[in-house]
């Protein structure tokens, strides 16, 4: 048995409300990031949002570019900054942090923000847009992977290079000036 395209009952297509849950869970877990006071907690909503980013990137056609957000943000730069943190941060904490007494200028950047986003969203031609865009996974795939290999691999290599100097310096003794 197949779903059908649309909900019965609100006729409305899956994945626009699969699209719906993705958005509130990375705009959740994004206010999540700027709001909660622990910082590792603070680390792993930012994996959250990250993941339901790489779930919009598959429904809007582009699984190469949600893959590489997997690999290289949440599998890389996240797990990154969670070690740095916990190699790094010592147990007491501040009691303010200093983003939080700059709330009324992000408060008002955040509407003007808000206001210019839905200028974009109203002035949008949403029907022109309505047809779902082919991937080209493969010819990607061929000239990164046949092309373009030594810069790929100079670039590993250096963000191996990046993880040890940062191990390196975590590890570093109080008394080292050096």
């Amino acid at each position: 048995m197949t779903l059908p395209e649309v909900i019965p009952f609100i006729n409305v297509r899956w994945d626009d409300i699969l699209f719906l849950i993705l958005a509130a869970i990375m705009i959740g877990s994004a206010l999540l990031v700027v709001t909660l006071r622990d910082i590792i907690r603070c680390g792993l909503a930012m994996m959250v949002c990250f993941g339901a980013l790489a779930g919009i990137y598959v429904i809007a056609g582009a699984p190469l570019v949600a893959a590489t957000q997997v690999l290289v943000y949440i599998g890389a730069i996240s797990v990154l900054v969670l070690f740095a943190i916990m190699l790094t941060q010592t147990k007491a904490a501040p009691a303010r942090l200093v983003f939080q007494t700059q709330a009324v200028p992000a408060a008002i950047a955040a509407v003007l923000l808000a206001g210019i986003i839905a200028v974009a969203v109203a002035a949008t031609d949403w029907h022109a847009l309505s047809q779902r865009v082919e991937s080209a996974t493969g010819a990607v795939a061929q000239v990164l992977f046949q092309q373009y290999v030594l810069p790929f691999e100079i670039v590993s290599v250096l963000l191996l290079a990046a993880v040890i100097g940062g191990v390196f310096l975590a590890k570093r003794e109080q008394g080292d000036v050096s």
